[in-house]
């Protein structure tokens, strides 16, 4: 069996061009089944069966692997026996029944509205860098936009008079993002005091967002600039940029947004993932029924006529 796993990693790393991270980590999924296999008894590829497939699932939960290493685990496995089919070293794929196990999405970390306003504030806004992070910040959080999304902005993707955001994702959908008065005013501080600054004698740039050598805002900048301001403001969560597209949306959810307006503005292909930030207590739930059924709001004003009159 050695050698049909010796082959496949060779295929891999000379048709799939995967990266050596990947490349390793399809090694040692395939080497540890193949050793599994041979302490079973089993010597040869076209002995595997369904069985043994089954049982060394089972073998992994028993373990205690995490649903993530045993999805990637059978992705590996199915990659190594459908190349074992295509190249003629197999005739039947014993993976063929092997189902991924479901994946628990869990609600993220959301930084309280308490904690975003600290971060919000803590840059200094008289100084040009200053400036240009918060409003950064402010365009992040007021409109959920990823960071990649972020720093690919152009000037005219700015509508600051109509107040909103054009932003293109990475399945190359178009979405317009309403904007909040205080993304605005940072915003339109930052184009007309720092961004000409930023830019050398000379140049020319369409990027929104600049660093201090008057080039696009990189990914690992933003990143490092946030840490820098989540120290400051005293946040003790890890945070990351995404940390913001989080609070966005868990804000609005919580403060009663409707749940396909966010979605579309996240720019979600399915609603489940929207959803995993609804973390509305009951008593935010009654509220929201309360001021939104039109029965619910018939007996509140009973109730409140009824407590005038005693």
């Amino acid at each position: 069996m050695e050698v049909q796993v010796q082959s496949f990693i060779e295929y891999l790393a000379a048709e799939r061009r995967l990266s050596t991270s990947t490349l390793d980590a399809y090694t040692r999924d395939v080497t540890t089944f193949v050793d599994y296999m041979k302490a079973a008894g089993v010597q040869e590829i076209s002995s595997i069966s369904r069985h043994h497939m089954a049982r060394y699932m089972l073998h992994l939960r028993q373990k205690g692997r995490a649903s993530a290493t045993i999805t990637r685990t059978i992705v590996s496995l199915r990659a190594f026996f459908h190349y074992l089919i295509r190249s003629g070293q197999l005739m039947q794929d014993p993976s063929i029944e092997l189902e991924s196990p479901k994946q628990e999405k869990k609600r993220p970390h959301i930084l309280t509205v308490d904690e975003i306003h600290r971060l919000l504030e803590t840059p200094d806004r008289s100084e040009g860098p200053g400036c240009r992070d918060a409003a950064m910040l402010e365009l992040i959080y007021a409109t959920g936009i990823r960071v990649t999304e972020l720093i690919m902005l152009d000037v005219e993707d700015l509508h600051l008079e109509l107040r909103f955001l054009r932003c293109t994702g990475n399945n190359g959908n178009e979405r317009i993002i309403p904007i909040g008065e205080s993304a605005m005013l940072a915003l339109q501080r930052y184009l007309d005091e720092v961004r000409p600054q930023l830019l050398r004698s000379g140049a020319s740039s369409d990027a929104l967002f600049l660093n201090q050598q008057g080039s696009r805002m990189t990914r690992q900048g933003f990143w490092k600039l946030i840490k820098k301001h989540a120290q400051a403001a005293g946040i003790a969560a890890d945070i990351t940029p995404h940390s913001l597209r989080h609070a966005f949306a868990a804000h609005l959810l919580d403060g009663g947004a409707d749940l396909r307006a966010v979605q579309e503005m996240l720019g979600h292909a399915d609603i489940s993932t929207t959803q995993m930030y609804m973390g509305t207590g009951k008593v935010r739930m009654k509220d929201v029924y309360d001021q939104a059924h039109p029965r619910a709001v018939i007996r509140a004003r009973a109730s409140d006529q009824k407590e005038e009159q005693s």
